[in-house]
């Protein structure tokens, strides 16, 4: 998300102005630009990830969620 001017770290929460640790990680893509094996993470707070999920279901985006401490790999 857009961290309007701030540096997010690469453990904060993507939902923008949101500067809480992220507990889960969402990965998605756009099919209409990346391709199948393309993802961008997205990692998200409890109070925002069901936000962050709706966002890009309602975009009909393929994503997969799951907490943080199960995945491995670096942010896109």
């Amino acid at each position: 998300m857009i961290s309007l001017g701030l540096e997010p770290t690469a453990e904060e929460c993507s939902r923008a102005q949101c500067r809480a640790a992220g507990s889960w990680r969402i990965d998605w893509r756009n099919p209409r630009i990346h391709t199948g094996d393309r993802r961008k993470t997205w990692l998200a707070c409890d109070e925002h990830v069901e936000f962050l999920r709706g966002f890009l279901e309602a975009r009909d985006f393929p994503l997969e969620v799951a907490p943080l401490s199960e995945s491995a790999g670096a942010r896109s």
